[in-house]
Order: structure tokens, then C-alpha cells, then sequence
């Protein structure tokens, strides 16, 4: 089902993800398959779908960081402006999550979580309309290439996402991923 973002009423859309539902919507660099980060279920879809291994944790997004906030540590002053400095970019950060965030997805046996405020005008509003984050993997199966626009995610994945419609930006790699507390560039 393929619609615009403007033509999406809010309350549609967020029971849609509060039932557990999936989407699918543009970012920095391709499509992104998402839910809810804090609905199990929705969480055990999307990886099984994607035939994603457990193990592997998955990237959040947000309009802004306080909207990712709830699902980390508390942050220092420092590091809170610091970050806000950092975003809106195609830059992953590892921070520490919050207890009760499910393994799912962390990752299994990770105390941090990807989090992200995307270089995508798009992708924000989307988070900034729900007024929650989102999850945001790639919208392909494992191993293979993501899609790039919504024709391609609606060929895979339109049974089972709602498809948002919008381009892509025009990134050719995927954002990078750096764990905050050491700096080290994990990809």
C-alpha cells in the first residue's frame, strides 16, 4: 500500500505501528524497514522478515535527541550537547541503553544502542509526526541489496509494510556507526 507521508493521517499511522505494523520509508541512503523499538513483537517481525540474525542490535532514529532520549542512560550535559552538535547527520552513535529496552534490539549480550538523529528532512518529520522514534534497518533481506526507492520496497516487503512514499537521499553508503564512548568507527 503506497501513500505520501502528508496523504497518512497521524492517528492511522501510529496505531498501525501500535498494533505491531511495519513500514517502510525513505532515509539518508535507501528505503528503511521499521516499527516501534520498544514492541517485541513488531521487533520479531521485522527480523524475521528481513531474516536478520538476532544477535545483530538495530539502529534507532529520532527528529532530535530528546526524542531518543527514554530509550538510553542518562547523558551528561556534555555529552547531550555534544551529540545535539553531532546532528542532524548520517553518523550512528553507540550509547549506553536504558534497562529495560529489549535484547532484540540492542542486540543480544550489548549494553548500547544505535541511535540516530538522520540528515534525511524526511525521516524526521516521520519520527516528529508519531512523536516517538523508530527503527530504522535497512529495507532489504539479509545479505541483500537494499532497496532504493518505494517501488522496490513495495515489490518486497508490500504485504507485510506499509509503504511511505518519498526519495531517498543521496547517499551512496549507509550512515556510520561510532561507538560514542571510545570514538572508534565501527563502520
Amino acid at each position: 500500500m503506497q501513500r505520501t507521508l502528508s496523504a497518512i493521517a497521524a492517528g492511522r499511522l501510529k496505531n498501525h505501528l501500535k498494533r505491531g505494523g511495519l513500514i517502510a520509508y525513505p532515509t539518508e541512503s535507501c528505503y528503511g524497514l521499521g516499527c516501534l523499538p520498544t514492541h517485541t513483537k513488531a521487533l520479531k517481525k521485522l527480523i524475521r522478515l528481513k531474516r536478520r540474525p538476532q544477535h545483530k542490535g538495530m539502529i534507532v532514529i529520532g527528529n532530535k535527541l530528546d526524542r531518543l532520549r527514554p530509550l538510553l542512560q542518562p547523558l551528561g550535559e556534555t555529552d547531550r550537547r555534544l551529540l545535539e552538535s553531532q546532528w542532524p547527520a548520517r553518523k550512528t552513535f553507540l550509547l549506553p541503553a536504558a534497562d529495560r529496552i529489549p535484547a532484540l534490539l540492542r542486540g543480544r549480550n550489548r549494553r548500547k544502542l544505535a541511535v540516530r538523529v538522520p540528515d534525511h528532512a524526511g525521516a524526521r518529520s516521520l519520527c516528529r509526526l508519531l512523536g516517538q522514534p523508530l527503527v530504522s534497518t535497512s529495507c532489504n533481506k539479509a545479505g541483500k541489496r537494499p532497496c532504493r526507492n518505494q517501488r522496490e520496497a513495495r515489490r518486497q516487503f508490500g504485504r507485510h509494510a506499509l509503504i511511505i512514499g518519498g526519495c531517498c537521499g543521496g547517499a551512496k553508503k549507509p550512515s556510520l556507526i561510532i561507538d560514542w564512548e571510545n570514538g572508534r568507527q565501527l563502520r
